[in-house]
């Protein structure tokens, strides 16, 4: 159910969530390859969710906000 809620949400949110991500991610200083290796996931697949392209589980979205050591309130929307 969570999945599908993640997977209907609108694009201007998921491009949000992509921003909240790379904003992040620059500020510690990292590329896409090292986030995406830290989740655990192929850098092009990455790619996509920072930019919003796609829509992906939330298991993925947890291992993201794990790989950058930060709270899920700091990658979506308020």
């Amino acid at each position: 159910m969570i999945y599908y809620l993640y997977m209907t949400i609108s694009k201007s949110v998921r491009k949000e969530i992509g921003t909240n991500i790379k904003a992040i991610r620059d500020k510690k200083g990292l590329i896409q390859e090292d986030v995406a290796k830290m989740a655990g996931m192929k850098a092009n697949y990455y790619a996509k969710i920072e930019r919003g392209t796609i829509g992906t589980a939330p298991e993925k979205l947890d291992s993201i906000i794990k790989a950058l050591k930060v709270k899920a309130s700091d990658v979506f929307p308020s």
